[in-house]
């Protein structure tokens, strides 16, 4: 899947408001970010490598593995094909963000 095709999806299922009002970004390395800017109102969901409040680093593999429900993200997180920089607590609520 491109970077692109999970931009679009990530942007038909968060819509014009984030129920996170902080900045997230999803940092799949060498193939690229998508940043999810819920202080923007209507939300904004791009692919600009900026600061953000959460950065979540995983493949892009295993980001589609979570989004689709084949991989558990805490099992991803405790064996470390997730990781987490920033504030834990966001990262914590990004299911309501995934669906």
């Amino acid at each position: 899947m491109s970077l692109e095709k999970i931009t679009d999806e990530m942007r038909g299922r968060i819509g014009a408001h984030s129920p996170l009002e902080a900045i997230i970004k999803f940092d799949f390395g060498d193939d690229g970010v998508i940043r999810v800017d819920g202080k923007a109102s209507p939300t904004v969901v791009d692919n600009a490598d900026t600061d953000a409040d959460c950065t979540v680093k995983v493949s892009m593999d295993d980001f589609v593995k979570i989004a689709s429900g084949d991989l558990n993200a805490q099992m991803a997180f405790m064996s470390g094909k997730l990781r987490v920089e920033g504030d834990m607590s966001l990262a914590m609520q990004l299911g309501s963000v995934l669906g």
